[in-house]
């Protein structure tokens, strides 16, 4: 049921993420149910970046704007207590930056709201400049002096060098491709000190609504 407070809004783009986990991710593909299985370090450090191509938040368009979300979980990602941190594009202006701060953070309905339960801890939000690229196949992005990050295609047999998943990930439940992080993907701020390099990577389109 849609809460009357909640803003009519929906946003499509693109979205990559990078974690520490061994390809592939066992929270997303293991014989235990979803989000259950240890991640492969023991801890998860993982970061989603976002890019929206055409978004509304009730009549505030969010055309352009990229969103990244950092986050720990010190143990199975469904056991919660997760950190989060969150960064959002400094070319937002006030409204913008409240229609994402509350759409990526799941108050308003939609896919985020899912992983809202799961957070213990909110080291706040950053207005950031955040670059972000789609090449060919890879993705990458950068917060300067924050973070560096790409991901690549996993190798594939198949013809279009991509293999894409319908693992139910609540940011692209139909459509997910396995990828690999580049070398130097590093995140460094609240404290956090990560290279995930050659750890696992998704990506993909994203269509989202309340």
């Amino acid at each position: 049921m849609q809460m009357a407070t909640q803003k009519k809004w929906q946003l499509s783009g693109d979205y990559f993420e990078n974690c520490n986990c061994n390809v592939v991710c066992p929270c997303l593909v293991s014989p235990g149910a979803p989000l259950t299985s240890r991640p492969s370090q023991g801890v998860c450090d993982v970061a989603l970046v976002f890019h929206i191509d055409n978004g509304r938040y009730d009549n505030v368009s969010l055309d352009g704007l990229n969103v990244a979300v950092v986050g720990h979980a010190p143990g199975p990602m469904g056991e919660g207590n997760w950190t989060l941190a969150a960064y959002i594009d400094e070319r937002a202006n006030d409204q913008q930056t409240a229609a994402l701060g509350a759409i990526f953070g799941g108050a308003e309905g939609g896919p985020m709201a899912a992983f809202a339960p799961l957070v213990g801890k909110h080291l706040g939000v950053k207005k950031v400049p955040i670059k972000y690229a789609i090449n060919g196949k890879s993705r990458s992005a950068e917060i300067p002096g924050i973070m560096k990050m790409a991901v690549e295609p996993l190798g594939s047999m198949h013809p279009t060098g991509e293999i894409w998943a319908t693992i139910g990930h609540p940011v692209a439940p139909d459509k997910l491709a396995l990828a690999v992080a580049s070398k130097g993907s590093t995140f460094a701020d609240h404290g956090m000190h990560w290279d995930n390099s050659g750890k696992n990577g998704h990506y993909a389109p994203i269509s989202w609504a309340n």
